[in-house]
């Protein structure tokens, strides 16, 4: 099983950097990059402060927040007020920014169908739940990691405990959270 999961795992990184080599070359096509195209997907239904965008594409908050002042300075995005934090302006689309997103992502419509011939819907839903699935235990597990190596180092683990979080295995209260 382990030895599977680790081929499945650099199976993931390999196709994820093929996605991202076609998403720059979809994106390019329309002047932008993919991480451009990303943010402009994430505040396209709802504007967002930046913290909160770069939470959902998981990536650092300065990195988000400078490819924000890059859309802004463009025309494509503008900041807002937001009316539940004052220092914290919410980033959306402008009108420019709609039709820059609308063109990408009809490109995308396009390259996902001839991608994706061949293979069947419900393989392509049976994958998508797996990787979800993939994804929520091993977010789980990263958090229980996390959470013992916290309480090695705050010294409230026993010293099984401690020994278990510096060697990288689980407690057993860590292996408890896990689903089955």
């Amino acid at each position: 099983m382990a030895e599977e999961l680790a081929l499945l795992v650099a199976d993931v990184f390999e196709a994820a950097g093929a996605l991202r080599r076609a998403g720059e070359a979809l994106a390019g096509a329309e002047g932008q990059t993919q991480a451009r195209w990303q943010l402009m997907s994430v505040v396209s239904e709802e504007s967002l402060p930046v913290a909160r965008a770069a939470r959902r594409l998981g990536v650092a908050r300065q990195g988000v927040q400078r490819i924000a002042n890059e859309l802004v300075r463009d025309g494509l995005a503008e900041f807002r007020d937001n009316p539940d934090h004052r220092t914290s302006s919410l980033l959306a689309l402008t009108p420019s920014g709609r039709r820059a997103l609308e063109a990408i992502t009809a490109r995308a419509e396009a390259a996902h169908r001839v991608m994706g011939e061949g293979i069947a819907q419900a393989d392509l839903a049976t994958l998508r739940a797996l990787l979800r699935r993939l994804t929520e235990q091993t977010d789980q597990w990263a958090e229980a990691e996390a959470e013992a190596e916290a309480e090695a180092e705050a010294g409230t683990a026993t010293g099984a405990e401690a020994g278990e979080a510096k060697r990288g295995t689980r407690s057993r209260a860590a292996t408890d959270r896990l689903p089955e």
